[in-house]
């Protein structure tokens, strides 16, 4: 097998591996998942499927809650800026009950007490690896395990999970305010059983993330990311090649940077991407239901919103209210988190 390394990081990469789907047929990520989020199945690994995980117990939610009051909102892209294939249109009307939601995204510290009164092991554990950013991999050079199919920015490491997430040589000390990663979905729903939440739906997460302001495109209104003084943890420089760091973050940021929408939530957009209950159909805009869409009945992939550190114009201008993205539900990556929601 012939071995290259990566121009930046002098990392050994291997070739690219094929993408296949997990319920067969066409492939979920074939050229890379959308926004190049790798899915599992992009990366070569040995080993057996992982258990369910370990079962959760009731558990204290410390996370402060943001009210969202009932109402009326259009759903999807009005700025022009949809990405095709992800089915951001057509514009839709929908109407949501109120409902609490976190503040924040959920944080190491978050996790590591579920972690601690449970002694839940996360699918990436289980695993034994996950997919960290190759910019930020910190790890032996024996744990790399090369790159996802069609996304090489994307490197799978072994002993990559919520507390070593840019490989075993790092950990979450000093990160314990910055949002959790290497999270699946399947790993959000433990927790949320575990803290008698739930996910959001994607309707709800929309409404939520637009703070009230109609038809935006960004939490904050219309201006751009760096208009005026940097309002949202994206990658600036050259992706995938160099950062500058601009905004003062490599990967991800602290759950309280920058400022909270009109609602009160924080980094709706931008720092990590965020689970939602939803299973995602690129047509189910066509058919969702007025009141409270739920989403499709069943799917491949679950839905993710909200863009991360790693999203930059030039290839991925998802870090809009309206823009959407999927991966499997045992996916785990080092730029996807989640925020819950009050039964």
């Amino acid at each position: 097998m012939p071995e290259t390394r990566d121009p930046d990081s002098g990392v050994q990469m291997l070739p690219l591996v094929g993408a296949t789907s997990p319920a067969g047929g066409e492939a979920l990520c074939s050229g890379g998942c959308s926004c190049g989020m790798p899915g599992r199945a992009q990366f070569e690994a040995s080993g057996s499927a992982p258990s369910a995980g370990s079962p959760a117990t009731a558990g204290s939610h410390s996370i402060a809650q943001v009210h969202v009051p009932s109402g009326a909102f259009t759903m999807g892209d009005s700025s022009g800026d949809e990405n095709r294939g992800d089915g951001e249109t057509p514009l839709h009307r929908v109407e949501i009950e109120a409902f609490d939601i976190d503040a924040t995204t959920v944080t190491n510290d978050d996790f590591a007490r579920f972690v601690a009164e449970t002694r839940y092991e996360t699918e990436a554990e289980t695993w034994g690896f996950s997919a960290v950013f190759h910019l930020a991999v910190s790890a032996p050079e024996d744990d790399i395990m090369g790159p996802a199919a069609g996304t090489p920015w994307w490197l799978g490491v072994r002993g990559a999970d919520w507390a070593h997430p840019d490989g075993r040589n790092s950990s979450v000390e000093g990160r314990g305010d910055h949002p959790v990663v290497h999270i699946s979905w399947n790993d959000a729903t433990a927790y949320c059983e575990w803290a008698g939440r739930r996910l959001p739906t994607e309707a709800e997460w929309e409404y939520a993330a637009r703070g009230g302001i109609a038809d935006a495109k960004y939490p904050w209104g219309d201006q751009e990311v760096d208009d005026g003084g940097w309002r949202a943890n994206i990658f600036q420089g050259e992706f995938p090649r160099r950062n500058t760091g601009e905004d003062g973050w490599l990967t991800t940021a602290p759950v309280r940077t920058f400022e909270p929408n009109g609602y009160g939530l924080w980094q709706p957009v931008g720092n990590v991407w965020e689970w939602c209950a939803d299973w995602f159909d690129p047509r189910y805009y066509a058919s969702s239901p007025v009141r409270d869409p739920q989403g499709p009945p069943r799917g491949a992939a679950r839905v993710l919103r909200g863009g991360s550190y790693l999203c930059h114009i030039s290839y991925c201008n998802r870090y809009r209210n309206s823009a959407r993205s999927s991966n499997t539900p045992d996916s785990s990556m080092g730029n996807a988190g989640f925020r819950t929601v009050a039964l």
